[in-house]
C-alpha cells in the first residue's frame, strides 16, 4: 500500500491495468498515450526459451557483438584479479607527482653517473607510496566483491522443465518463470503473471528501494490469472513480451504480452521490481523480462565516481607548476654552466681538455643532474605523510564515542581514508527525508473536538494503563488524556461520539487478525494512526466488505452500510465515505484539508455557538501549524432519503460515461460534500529524528545550505520543513509558476536576478525534468545565444543561480535519478563542495554524484552505505562530523601542507645558491644523508603531529561556534596565495641561513671554511630554523608535541654522528665522506653563535610581523560589529519577488494516495474469511468479507 515515506513517488494504482502518469527523467520522456501505442518496441523476451532470446546481439566494439540480455549477475566492483595492478597502477600514475617522481628515478637508473643522490632515496618512497594507496584501494573493492557475492548468490526459485527448483539470483535469464513468496525479494524485473491473492494481485514493500514501510499492489493480467493455475501451464506458458528497452522510469513502463495471437496492454502495475519484497501474498508467479544491470534499480545506481578533494586537484596543478620551475631553473643553471665553460676556455685555452664529452653533451648532462638535484623540492615524503594522516583522522572518527548510536550498537565509520579534509569544506547538503530526517513514525498527537483542544496528559499522573477497559486497545499509543475518555465512555457528548465514529469509518485500511491481535495495514501510516486512535478510544474497526464496514462502538458492534467511497487525490484533498447506519439513517463522513472543508461548511443560519467553535477551531489549527503538526479537518452531515436517491443517481450516470468520466465524479462529489458539520481536527506528529533540528540551525550558521530531495508529496516535504525549521512562517514561498515568471522576465530583460534572501523555492521532479537536459555534458560555449543548447545551459544556470539564493529548497517526487542530477547541478555551476545523506537505495545515486556521500544505517538496508563514503547511525552526527572533525581535518591537512612547503624550500633553496658558488656544477651541498632523511626522518614527526592532533580551538568551541566553519568554504587556509607565502618565507629562511653564514666565513680561516663544515652548519641552521617555525605554528600543545620535537632533534644528532664515524667512513669513504665533520665544527662556540644569529634572524621577523597583523586584523572585525548591532536596530526594507504570505499557514499534510478506495468498492481486493466471528453476535454476520 502506498505510503508517506521517501524516495520516489509510487505509482498511482488507479485502475488495475492504467498506466503510470508521473513524469519521466530524460526529456521528451513524458509521452501522451497516442504516442505510446505508436512507440516501438525492441525489446522481446520468450517465456521459456533461452534459445530464442540468446538470439539477439548487440553491437560491442568494432565487428565483435555480444548477447543483447544482460544475465542477472551483478558486478560494481572495480577491479578483479587480473585488471587490478595494471588498473591500479594506471589510476595512480595519472597523478602528475607519481609520473614526475618516476621519471627521475628512470633518469637515476640509466644515468648513475649524473645522479646527485643515491637512486634509493626516490625509488624506496614511491614504492612505499604506491603500495599505501593499492592497500587502501583493495580493501574499498574487496568490500563492494563481498557484497555483490552475497546478492548473487541469494536463493531463488526457477521453473525448470515442469519443476521449481531453488537456484541462485545469478542463475536467472530473461524469460525465466520465477516462483515467490511471503517475504521474498524479487530477483529481477518481472512481469507478474499470477498469486494465490484474489484476482491475482500481489502486495509489495519498496524499503529497500525508496524507504516505503507501507505496501503497494501490482496486479496480474486477467488471461494470465485465468489460465496460469497450475505448474504444468506455467511449464507450457509460451507468451512473448514486447516492450521499452531498459530504462531509468522507475514508475513508467509500456508494453505488451503476445499469447495465443492476441495482445494484452502492459504497464507499470502489472510489474514487479528488482528490490521489492512480496508481502501478505502466499506465493506469485513471474516472468523475468529485465535482468541485473537492465533492472531499473540499477539503472538508477549510477556509476562509481573517482572522488578527489579539492586540495587534492589544487596540489596537483601545484606539482605542476613546481615542475616546470625545477626545469626553467634547472635550464638556466645549465646556461651558466655553459657561461662558465665558455669562459674558461677563453681565458685558459692552454689548459688541456678535461672533459670526455663535447661541451654539448656535457650540458645536456648538467641539465639532467639539476633536475635530479632539485627534484627534492617536491618532497614524495609529503605525499606518503598525508596518507597517514588521512588514515589517522578516519580513525578518529571511527573512534568518536560522540558519534556512537547505543540502541543499535553503531559507531560511525569512514569508509574512504581520502576525502576528510573535504569534509571541512562543504557548501550544500542534499538530505533525503523519511528515514533520514524523520523517523518514518506517526504518532497522534493532539486533537481539537468542537473546538476544545484535547492535549497529551502527563505520563506520571497514570498509576495504571487509562486503556485496560478496551481489549482491542494498542498498547503502543501513547496519546493519553483522562478528561476526553471520560466524555468517550459517558457517550453523551454527540460531536465526540461522531468524531470518534468518523475516524473509525471514513478510511480505506484493511484489517487482519494475527495471534489474536488486530493488525492494520494502510495506504498510509497517517491512516493507520487515525485509525488506531479511535481504536483505543473505544470505536474499533473490525472488518469490512464490498459495501459495509464493522465497528465496535464502545462495545457494541454495528455495521454501516457503504453507499459511497469518495477517495483522496492531489486535488480534491479530501475524503470522503456516504454511509445508512444501522437505524437506516444516512450520514455522510469527510476528511480532508482545513482549506477544502472550511468552504464546504454551511455558512446561513450558523448559530452563535457554532461561529465561536470554528474561531477556536482555526485558532487550534494555527497553533497546530506552528507545532508543525500534520493535521486533518474533520466534518460530516446527515443525508436526507430523497437527496441521496437524486445524488445516487447520477452518480450513477457519472461512473458508466466512456469520456470525462473523472471530472463527472468530481462534479458529483462536489455536490454533496456541501453544508458540512465540522466536528473537529486530528494532529499527527510526523517525528523527526533527535537533534535534527539542533543540527540543521548548527549547520546553517555554518554557512551550509541544505536542500530536501525527497520522493513524497508535496505537503509531507513542505511540514517537515517547517519541522526542522528550513522554512519559517515570514518565507514566500516560491512555486513553479512564480519561478518561471522570473526566469522569463529575467531572460527578456537581462537584469539581475531579484533578491529573494527571505524566500523558499518548492518544485517538483516533472518541473525538475525540463531543467537538467544538459547537465550530463560539459558547458559548451556557443556564440549563437539564441540556440536551443545555449538555452537550455542559460536556463540550467539560471534557475541553480535563483534557487541558491533562496535561504532553502525543497524538491518533491523526485526520482533516484533526478536526485543526483540537482546534485550534479550545483556541482556544475557553483563549483562548491556538495554532501548527499540518505538511507536507502534511491539515495545511492545521489551518493555516489556528490563530493562526499553519507550513508544512514537504518531499517532499510545497507544499499546506501555500502555505496557511502562515512557511515552514520543518527542525521544529527552530521554536525559533529563536519564541524569537528571535517574542520579539524581541513586546518590540519591546510597547515601540514603550507609547513611542508616552507621547510622544504628553507633547505632545498640552498642548493641553488651554492650552485654560483660551485661553478654551476650540480654538486650537492648536504651530506647525501641529510637529504634522504630530512622530511623522511628529521622532521617527520613535528609534521605527523599536526596533521594528526593540532586543534585551534576544542571540539566543544567548534559547535559553539559554527561561523568557524566558513573558512573552509572559501579555501582560506590553503589557496594560491597561502601557497605563495610559503615559498617567500622557504626562500626567506634560505637566503638567510646561506648568505649569512658565508658572509661571516668569507676570508676567515676558520672552522667553518671548507666545504664540508660549511655544508653542515647550513644543516644545522635549516633544522633549527624550521623547528622554531613548527614550534610557533602548534596550538595545541600537549606531551606528544613536545616528545615529537624532541625525538627529532635527537634522531639528527644520533644518526649525523652515526654517519660521520671513523668506522663507517673507513668501511665506504665514498658513501660516508663526511667523517667526524660535525663534531669538530660544533666545538666552536663561534659556529654556535652563527647558527644561533640564523636562526634568530630566522624566526624572529616572522613572529614580530604575525603579531602586528593579528592586530591589524582585529580592528576591521570590531568595526564590523558595531555595523551589525546598527543594522540590527534599524530595520531595512527587503525587496519581495511576488505576492504576501497568508495570515495563517494551513499545516495539512496527507500521505494517502489514491486508488484503494476503487479497490475496496469494486470487491477486488477482497476475500471471504470468518475471522472476526466471534466478535459477533449476530449469525447473519458469520460470512463478513476482510482483508488477509
Amino acid at each position: 500500500m502506498v505510503g508517506s515515506g521517501k524516495g520516489w513517488p509510487p505509482a498511482d494504482p488507479g485502475p488495475p491495468h492504467s498506466s503510470a502518469s508521473f513524469c519521466s527523467l530524460a526529456p521528451g520522456e513524458a509521452q501522451g498515450e497516442e504516442e505510446e501505442e505508436k512507440a516501438v518496441f525492441t525489446w522481446e523476451v520468450k517465456a521459456n526459451d533461452r534459445t530464442y532470446n540468446n538470439q539477439f546481439k548487440e553491437k560491442a566494439f568494432l565487428c565483435w557483438q555480444r548477447r543483447k540480455y544482460k544475465s542477472n549477475i551483478i558486478r560494481t566492483a572495480k577491479y578483479n584479479f587480473f585488471s587490478f595492478l595494471p588498473l591500479n597502477l594506471y589510476e595512480q600514475f595519472h597523478r602528475i607527482s607519481n609520473s614526475y617522481f618516476l621519471f627521475v628515478i628512470i633518469l637515476q637508473g640509466v644515468f648513475p653517473e649524473i645522479s646527485t643522490m643515491p637512486w634509493f632515496t626516490l625509488f624506496a618512497p614511491l614504492v612505499c607510496l604506491l603500495f599505501i594507496r593499492a592497500i587502501r584501494d583493495l580493501v574499498d573493492d574487496i568490500g563492494r566483491h563481498k557484497s555483490d557475492s552475497t546478492v548473487n548468490n541469494r536463493p531463488c526459485e526457477m521453473l525448470v522443465g515442469e519443476r521449481f527448483l531453488c537456484k541462485k539470483w545469478k542463475d536467472l535469464h530473461v524469460g525465466d518463470l520465477v516462483r515467490l513468496h511471503d517475504t521474498n525479494i524479487v530477483p529481477a524485473d518481472m512481469v507478474l503473471l499470477s498469486s494465490t491473492e484474489p484476482s491475482s494481485l500481489c502486495y509489495v514493500e519498496t524499503a529497500d528501494i525508496d524507504g516505503e514501510t507501507n505496501l503497494k499492489y501490482r496486479q496480474a493480467l486477467l488471461v494470465t490469472h485465468h489460465e496460469l493455475t497450475t505448474i504444468k501451464s506455467m511449464a507450457s506458458f509460451q507468451g512473448k513480451v514486447v516492450c521499452e528497452e531498459p530504462n531509468s522510469r522507475m514508475h513508467y513502463f509500456t508494453g505488451h504480452l503476445e499469447w495465443e495471437g492476441k495482445k494484452y496492454s502492459l504497464d507499470s502495475g502489472n510489474i514487479l521490481l528488482r528490490g521489492c519484497k512480496i508481502r501478505n501474498t502466499d506465493t506469485c508467479y513471474g516472468m523475468v523480462i529485465y535482468a541485473g544491470f537492465d533492472t531499473k534499480i540499477m539503472r538508477n545506481c549510477g556509476k562509481i565516481h573517482l572522488k578527489r578533494t579539492k586540495i587534492d586537484r589544487l596540489m596537483n596543478k601545484l606539482v605542476i607548476m613546481i615542475c616546470i620551475v625545477v626545469v626553467l631553473i634547472s635550464v638556466a643553471l645549465t646556461l651558466g654552466f655553459w657561461s662558465k665553460v665558455t669562459e674558461f676556455k677563453t681565458r685558459h685555452y692552454y689548459v688541456p681538455m678535461i672533459h670526455v664529452h663535447s661541451l654539448t653533451t656535457e650540458s645536456i648532462f648538467i641539465l639532467l643532474s639539476f633536475v635530479i638535484l632539485l627534484s627534492v623540492m617536491m618532497p614524495m615524503a609529503m605525499f606518503i605523510t598525508a596518507e597517514f594522516i588521512y588514515l589517522g583522522n578516519s580513525i578518529f572518527i571511527d573512534w568518536d564515542v560522540e558519534m556512537y548510536y547505543a540502541p543499535q550498537d553503531l559507531p560511525a565509520k569512514a569508509r574512504s581514508t581520502s576525502l576528510n579534509v573535504q569534509l571541512g569544506q562543504v557548501g550544500y547538503i542534499f538530505s533525503d527525508k523519511t528515514g533520514t530526517l524523520t523517523q518514518n513514525i506517526m504518532t497522534f498527537k493532539k486533537c481539537c473536538i468542537n473546538g476544545i483542544v484535547y492535549s497529551p496528559d502527563q505520563e506520571n499522573i497514570y498509576k495504571e494503563n487509562p486503556f485496560l477497559w478496551n481489549v482491542f486497545a494498542d498498547q503502543k499509543l501513547l496519546f493519553r488524556n483522562s478528561k476526553l475518555l471520560s466524555i468517550v465512555r459517558t457517550n453523551k457528548d454527540k460531536v465526540v461520539r461522531e468524531f470518534w465514529r468518523l475516524l473509525a469509518i471514513c478510511h480505506t485500511v484493511m484489517v487482519e487478525e494475527k495471534d489474536n491481535q488486530l493488525l492494520y495495514q494502510a495506504a498510509s501510516p497517517d491512516e493507520e494512526a487515525l485509525v488506531t486512535a479511535a481504536r483505543n478510544f473505544g470505536y474499533v474497526f473490525l472488518a469490512r466488505t464490498q459495501d459495509s464496514i464493522t465497528v465496535m462502538e464502545l462495545g457494541e458492534q454495528r455495521v454501516y452500510q457503504v453507499l459511497a467511497l469518495m477517495d483522496f487525490n492531489s486535488i480534491r484533498k479530501r475524503m470522503s465515505i456516504l454511509v445508512r447506519n444501522p437505524e437506516g439513517s444516512i450520514y455522510l463522513y469527510t476528511k480532508g484539508a482545513d482549506t477544502v472543508l472550511f468552504e464546504r461548511l454551511h455558512k446561513k443560519d450558523m448559530y452563535r455557538k457554532e461561529q465561536i467553535v470554528k474561531a477556536a477551531t482555526e485558532e487550534a489549527l494555527t497553533s497546530f501549524a506552528e507545532e508543525t503538526l500534520r493535521t486533518l479537518c474533520l466534518a460530516y452531515k446527515k443525508v436526507e432519503e430523497e437527496q441521496y436517491k437524486e445524488w445516487s443517481q447520477r452518480h450513477q450516470e457519472a461512473k458508466i460515461l466512456l469520456e470525462n468520466r473523472a471530472q463527472a465524479l468530481h462534479q458529483v462529489y462536489e455536490d454533496i460534500e456541501q453544508d458540512l458539520q465540522l466536528l473537529g481536527i486530528t494532529a499527527i506528529e510526523d517525528r523527526l529524528q533527535d537533534g535534527v533540528l539542533e543540527t540543521i540551525q548548527c549547520l546553517k550558521k555554518g554557512n551550509i545550505k541544505i536542500w530536501v530531495l525527497t520522493g513524497d508529496k508535496q505537503e509531507t516535504a513542505v511540514n517537515i520543513g517547517y519541522a526542522c525549521q528550513l522554512l519559517s512562517e515570514d518565507m514566500h514561498i516560491l512555486d513553479e509558476e512564480q519561478i518561471i515568471a522570473i526566469l522569463e522576465a529575467y531572460q527578456e530583460t537581462k537584469n539581475n536576478l531579484p533578491q529573494v534572501e527571505m524566500a523558499a523555492m518548492i518544485v517538483s521532479g516533472e518541473f525538475l525534468d525540463q531543467l537538467m537536459k544538459s547537465v550530463a555534458g560539459p558547458v559548451k560555449q556557443n556564440k549563437d545565444s539564441n540556440t536551443p543548447q545555449s538555452l537550455e545551459v542559460w536556463r540550467e544556470r539560471t534557475f541553480v543561480e535563483l534557487a541558491c539564493r533562496c535561504k532553502a529548497v525543497i524538491c518533491c517526487r523526485v526520482t533516484p535519478k533526478q536526485k543526483a542530477l540537482i546534485v550534479a547541478l550545483v556541482k556544475k555551476y557553483k563549483k562548491v563542495i556538495t554532501l548527499a545523506i540518505g538511507d536507502g537505495a534511491n539515495d545511492v545515486n545521489m551518493i555516489k554524484t556528490a563530493d562526499i556521500g553519507v550513508g544512514l544505517a537504518g531499517q532499510e538496508g545497507m544499499q546506501a552505505v555500502q555505496n557511502s563514503d562515512y557511515m552514520l547511525a543518527q542525521f544529527r552526527f552530521l554536525r559533529r562530523l563536519l564541524l569537528v572533525h571535517g574542520r579539524w581535518s581541513y586546518m590540519r591537512v591546510c597547515k601540514f601542507l603550507r609547513y611542508f612547503i616552507y621547510k622544504t624550500l628553507a633547505i632545498m633553496m640552498v642548493q641553488i645558491w651554492f650552485t654560483f658558488y660551485s661553478g654551476f656544477t650540480a654538486q650537492p651541498l648536504y651530506e647525501s644523508w641529510f637529504l634522504a632523511l630530512f622530511n623522511l626522518l628529521y622532521t617527520t614527526l613535528p609534521v605527523l603531529y599536526i596533521g594528526l592532533f593540532e586543534q585551534d580551538v576544542s571540539d566543544e568551541q567548534s559547535l559553539e561556534l559554527p561561523e568557524l566553519y566558513i573558512a573552509g568554504q572559501k579555501d582560506e587556509l590553503f589557496n594560491y596565495w597561502v601557497f605563495f607565502q610559503a615559498i617567500v618565507h622557504g626562500t626567506g629562511t634560505s637566503l638567510v641561513n646561506f648568505f649569512m653564514t658565508l658572509w661571516i666565513s668569507h676570508d676567515i680561516i676558520g672552522p667553518i671554511s671548507d666545504y664540508q663544515s660549511f655544508a653542515t652548519v647550513m644543516s644545522l641552521s635549516g633544522l633549527l630554523s624550521v623547528t622554531m617555525e613548527v614550534i610557533l605554528i602548534i596550538k595545541y600543545w600537549t606531551i606528544l608535541s613536545v616528545l615529537a620535537i624532541f625525538f627529532s632533534l635527537c634522531f639528527y644528532i644520533v644518526v649525523t654522528r652515526a654517519s660521520q664515524s671513523v668506522w663507517l667512513f673507513t668501511i665506504s669513504p665514498i658513501t660516508f665522506p663526511f667523517m667526524s665533520v660535525e663534531q669538530n665544527v660544533l666545538s666552536h662556540p663561534y659556529v654556535l653563535l652563527v647558527v644561533m644569529l640564523n636562526v634568530s634572524l630566522n624566526t624572529l621577523p616572522v613572529l614580530a610581523f604575525r603579531v602586528i597583523y593579528q592586530a591589524l586584523k582585529q580592528l576591521p572585525l570590531k568595526e564590523e560589529k558595531e555595523e551589525e548591532k546598527e543594522e540590527e536596530v534599524e530595520e531595512v526594507p527587503t525587496e519581495e519577488t511576488a505576492g504576501v504570505p497568508r495570515a495563517r499557514r494551513s499545516s495539512y499534510a496527507f500521505s494517502h494516495q489514491e486508488g484503494y478506495a476503487d479497490l475496496i468498492t469494486q470487491g477486488t481486493i477482497m476475500r471471504r474469511s470468518l475471522v472476526f466471528n466471534k466478535y459477533s453476535s449476530d449469525e447473519d454476520h458469520s460470512t463478513s468479507i476482510d482483508f488477509i
